[in-house]
């Protein structure tokens, strides 16, 4: 029996590109891009310390629109790698 693990999708379109189960988030610290991942990394730790980085830095108050996570997309794309 294989396991599946969730992809990241890289899309920089309109909302109607995030498929069922997904969300949206810009990632970057002077150029934002937008990534969709699956809803079920919200329950991993290091996507939750994203998540508190964001929130220390921009608070509710999101200048993407969406959730903007302040770091590197190389950082991003790693932590999600080993979730």
């Amino acid at each position: 029996m294989a396991i599946r693990m969730p992809r990241i999708i890289n899309k920089s379109s309109t909302t109607r590109d995030v498929p069922k189960g997904h969300f949206a988030v810009y990632v970057g610290e002077k150029q934002k891009n937008r990534f969709v991942i699956p809803v079920s990394f919200l329950s991993e730790p290091l996507f939750q310390d994203l998540l508190s980085q964001a929130e220390e830095e921009f608070g509710f108050d999101h200048p993407m629109g969406g959730v903007t996570i302040p770091c590197t997309e190389d950082v991003f794309i790693d932590r999600l790698n080993r979730i």
